[in-house]
């Protein structure tokens, strides 16, 4: 678009030690016409920390009023500044705000770029000893039991390496919740306040951190869950037919779909969806 010469810069921020802020970091913090910030007293103790003094002006952008302000930023690098877009820590759009201004951004054909930055999801991936060649992250879980429980069952066959965000006060319900889902023994990582002084990591079968849990854990949570192994990831007939061969072999159906889900280390509701299935396929 001629005329246009704003760039938009999503610039990542330490997770924890400000020392880990790069030197460009500060000049483009520095130089911007704007900052748009997740938490601008966040953003005073940094520059304070960078020794560096804004020359821009300042203004919040965090999730509740990131669909109102996007426009009035938008409007800013169509005029031809540069805006630079900060949050709490880490890379921006990443659980966090950003991703509508680099979206109005690209439509309006604005140069888009990034500092990049430390990452939680990266730091706790290196740090969990799990196979890190693939791996999806998931963000945060749903406060909700019901849907938290829907969508850890989806994942319960993912195969690849599992990276979550979580609140400390929720962290135990969320541990349960996937050795529900995915069984007691599947190897986890709960990583908290990472590159900071109380950095931790600990490590196991997700059973057992839920009772590491349960006496209290503080600070910013990343949880790290190994994938599947192939021979857990069976298929509704396989668990049904499964089922089918222990009750010719006269074992009560009930007692059946239990065996079946500690023999294959499944939830008992995946085995007795799956024995629906197959009895009524048409539903």
């Amino acid at each position: 678009m001629a005329g246009v010469t704003g760039r938009l810069v999503l610039a990542g921020t330490p997770i924890g030690d400000f020392s880990d802020a790069s030197p460009r970091l500060a000049r483009v913090l520095s130089a911007a016409d704007v900052v748009a910030a997740e938490d601008t007293r966040r953003l005073r103790r940094l520059t304070t920390d960078l020794a560096i003094t804004l020359s821009g002006r300042v203004i919040s952008y965090f999730e509740g009023n990131e669909r109102e302000r996007t426009p009035e930023l938008l409007a800013a690098l169509q005029a031809g500044q540069t805006v630079v877009v900060v949050t709490d820590a880490g890379m921006p759009s990443v659980s966090d705000p950003g991703y509508r201004l680099v979206a109005a951004a690209i439509e309006a054909e604005i140069e888009v770029t990034a500092v990049p930055g430390p990452s939680a999801v990266l730091t706790a991936l290196a740090l969990s000893g799990l196979p890190v060649d693939r791996f999806t992250f998931e963000g945060f879980l749903p406060r909700k039991q019901g849907e938290r429980s829907k969508v850890l069952a989806a994942l319960a066959d993912e195969p690849r390496t599992m990276v979550f965000f979580e609140a400390p006060h929720r962290l135990t319900q969320s541990l349960e919740a996937m050795a529900e889902a995915f069984g007691g023994d599947r190897r986890t990582a709960v990583c908290r306040e990472l590159t900071k002084t109380y950095e931790e990591v600990k490590r196991g079968p997700v059973a057992d951190l839920v009772t590491w849990s349960k006496d209290g854990v503080r600070g910013e949570i990343t949880v790290v869950v190994a994938g599947a192994s192939p021979d857990r990831i069976l298929t509704a007939e396989d668990l049904a037919r499964e089922v089918a061969t222990d009750e010719e072999a006269g074992t009560p159906r009930k007692q059946a779909i239990s065996d079946v889900a500690k023999r294959f280390n499944v939830p008992k509701r995946t085995v007795y969806d799956a024995v629906l299935a197959a009895r009524d396929p048409g539903k």
